[in-house]
């Protein structure tokens, strides 16, 4: 609510929040109503003051500049979005030190749009080119981006006849007083951490300039993105090592050449070219490459999406920011036909959260797509490494304890993070998702999931072959899986068979693959051999099986399995009750599938622990043991159907707003100040919120806490151990 005052000076009541309105960045107070412009502005401002280290003091929302009309020689005022003031000056016209230009993103539209480069950008460069002029000389920065274009301008005032403006990559940090425009362009004085939102606008651009402007479909220029991509990560790894100078760059001189057009730097593209050549042979031994992997792109291409990249350090920036950048990359440009829907974040995150995998567990998804769950399991990992008070920390100082982690989180997923999925495009799309955030490239393998170890002739049952010990049914630690759903995919021939007899050829004395009715008491009557079993049956007795005594697994079933009443989907939960203690079930709705992977789905989270021998014995000598199990329906996932925000709200329906502080490193004189900022913000409707996304003053319940809340409560009625170390 926004306070105000009457005619006599008193406060008035204060306003209540409309529905199309928010809190500045800026100032941190002011509503602003958040129209399409006013989203881009407001994503800019915080991209200013995390990336790009401005303090929002020195910053002021559509500040007005008089501009003459060298043609006319009318005088007019035009607004600049966004004027920045040199750090602790007034906010007049003498001060300013850059200006920024932001726009409505335009319409989407069905036919595929090329991204504008400099060449192509005159109207735009214009517009901020007569700010600058109009502020003075020392005004030397500029920028302009409606959320889809993009461009940094540098005024170069070398000639006294002739004021320039000229592309520039990015901007440099802080008040720039080291910065040499005409050095290597890439440098900027310091490479810097890359802001999250700005992170995956840059990935997106490079994305779609790679489909629009090369002409190549979403999931081949997700591969050839992809392709540069590591050509920059290993770039950097050389450079880290001190084994090479940087490749991975764009000089001055290519940057002028951009106003001429868009052929791009031959050198440039050559450089990237050859890093990719020594990526595919310093990963041969996985075999994570083969001789389709080629880099197709031309010059033009591949100088821009080097230009996009080149500024940030990759290594440096937050993990929890590439995983995301690249999570909503994979999700966006790689769609399974088999049955696929790929988990969203927020479930990936609630079920690593509640199964809570200690660094001496093995962790293995059998159906890991993108590889979601691999991610945010060492994602999980990390933060439980951080210092508790992690949430108090600036962004940059949690970047960089992350980067000091970065080499043992490395050895983690080495040596215990393991994924399987029948489609090999996917696995490799997961095995590159581990390596962006350890270096390491993850061990994920093209096999058929259900006839491991024993069947099978895809190329990941050799690679998977030293990791037996591991990864064999009976050995893992944690196992999370969302596999594929289908009656119209069934499964057939000779793996039903594992199902039902062990290797030895024993028959198992429990199985799902055979044909189920009904005795006429009611209960289960098994027939015969079943011919076909939808998978998602298969896959909740595989998955049980993969795990040792004592582990612990979550599955994402569709919520048919679990309330069906028809003999086949009863035998399923017949099986799990059997053979574990069922930790907690969670219902999401549908709206997180809809928004997160485009399907209409009611789906249950189905937590687990495997039981042990001994406690099947004593089970069947004193008879099913009666226990709590945590049950909760999510009803809420911070977006509707359509991916629009949902706040929180009070009993009258107003929103709630949260007030809290934040710590930013200021850079001023090329040194990085904390300044503690106050801020006012909504609260996301979320009932699947994280623990790490929770300010310490949120106390709103959601299932995690509630699931926290379940377990101090009855943790000493629970017939399997919460928090137990492997």
């Amino acid at each position: 609510m926004v306070s105000a005052e009457n005619g006599s000076g008193e406060s008035a009541e204060p306003r209540k929040l409309q529905d199309d309105e928010g809190f500045d960045y800026i100032t941190g107070t002011e509503v602003v109503k958040l129209t399409e412009a006013e989203k881009v502005r407001q994503r800019i401002a915080r991209s200013l003051v995390h990336q790009y280290g401005i303090d929002p003091r020195d910053m002021e929302a559509d500040f007005s500049i008089p501009v003459i009309n060298e043609e006319t020689g009318r005088k007019s005022r035009r607004r600049a979005s966004i004027a920045i003031f040199e750090h602790g000056k007034p906010h007049k016209l003498q001060y300013v030190r850059r200006i920024v230009v932001t726009k409505a993103r335009p319409k989407e539209s069905r036919t595929v749009s090329k991204i504008r480069t400099f060449a192509h950008a005159k109207e735009q460069v214009d517009e901020v080119a007569s700010l600058m002029h109009a502020a003075g000389d020392e005004c030397v920065y500029g920028m302009w981006t409606d959320d889809k274009d993009l461009y940094f301008i540098r005024r170069d005032t070398s000639s006294p006849f002739e004021e320039k403006y000229l592309p520039l990559l990015n901007w440099p940090r802080g008040d720039a007083t080291v910065f040499d425009a005409q050095g290597n362009a890439s440098s900027l004085a310091v490479m810097r951490r890359a802001d999250e939102s700005m992170l995956r606008f840059a990935f997106r651009r490079c994305h779609n300039y790679i489909h629009g402007n090369e002409g190549l479909p979403k999931d081949a220029a997700f591969w050839q993105f992809l392709y540069v991509l590591f050509a920059k990560l290993y770039d950097e790894r050389l450079v880290r090592e001190g084994k090479r100078e940087t490749r991975f760059h764009v000089d001055s001189a290519d940057l002028a050449a951009a106003v001429m057009g868009e052929e791009g730097s031959p050198a440039v593209a050559a450089r990237v070219r050859e890093l990719f050549e020594e990526v595919k042979e310093f990963y041969a031994e996985q075999e994570l490459f083969d001789e389709y992997d080629r880099l197709t792109l031309g010059d033009g291409a591949l100088t821009f999406i080097t230009g996009e990249l080149a500024t940030y350090s990759l290594h440096d920036t937050s993990l929890d920011a590439l995983g995301t950048a690249y999570q909503e990359l994979v999700g966006d440009n790689l769609r399974g036909d088999r049955g696929q829907y790929f988990t969203p974040l927020r479930a990936v995150r609630l079920a690593v959260e509640i199964l809570d995998p200690k660094e001496g567990e093995t962790v293995f998804d059998p159906c890991c797509g993108t590889g979601g769950f691999l991610r945010e399991t060492l994602l999980h990992v990390l933060h439980k490494w951080m210092p508790d008070d992690e949430q108090s920390l600036s962004v940059q100082e949690r970047a960089r304890l992350e980067t000091a982690l970065r080499q043992r989180l490395g050895r983690y997923a080495e040596e215990r993070i393991f994924g399987a999925d029948f489609d090999p495009f996917l696995t490799r799309a997961a095995a590159f998702g581990v390596m962006m955030l350890t270096d390491i490239a993850g061990h994920t393998f093209q096999m058929d999931s259900l006839g491991f170890p024993w069947l099978g002739n895809l190329p990941g049952v050799r690679l998977a072959e030293p990791f037996r010990h591991r990864i064999e049914p009976g050995k893992l630690d944690v196992l999370l899986t969302n596999p594929p759903f289908g009656t119209d995919i069934p499964v057939t021939g000779p793996v039903l068979d594992l199902f039902r007899k062990h290797p030895s050829g024993v028959e198992k004395e429990r199985s799902i693959a055979y044909g189920w009715s009904r005795k006429p008491d009611g209960t289960l009557k098994r027939g015969k051999p079943a011919y076909s079993v939808a998978p998602e049956r298969l896959f909740v007795q595989k998955a049980i099986e993969w795990v040792r005594p004592g582990g612990r697994l979550c599955i994402v079933l569709p919520n048919g399995i679990l309330s069906n009443p028809g003999p086949d989907d009863e035998a399923v939960r017949q099986y799990v009750l059997d053979e574990c203690w069922v930790m907690a079930s969670v219902e999401l709705p549908v709206e997180i599938f809809v928004e997160g992977a485009g399907v209409n789905i009611l789906t249950t989270l189905l937590f687990l622990t495997k039981k042990t021998d001994e406690e099947k014995f004593q089970e069947r000598v004193h008879g099913p043991a009666d226990y709590p199990v945590f049950m909760a329906v999510a009803e809420k996932v911070g977006v509707d159907r359509r991916g629009n925000p949902l706040y929180v709200r009070d009993a009258r329906g107003d929103l709630v707003v949260d007030e809290y502080e934040v710590t930013d490193e200021i850079v001023v004189n090329n040194v990085a100040i904390p300044r503690t900022l106050k801020r006012r913000d909504l609260i996301r409707d979320d009932d699947l919120m994280p623990l790490r996304q929770r300010r310490k003053r949120h106390n709103r319940p959601s299932v995690i806490t509630e699931y926290h809340a379940f377990l101090d409560r009855y943790r000493d009625e629970l017939p399997w151990k919460p928090g137990a170390e492997a």
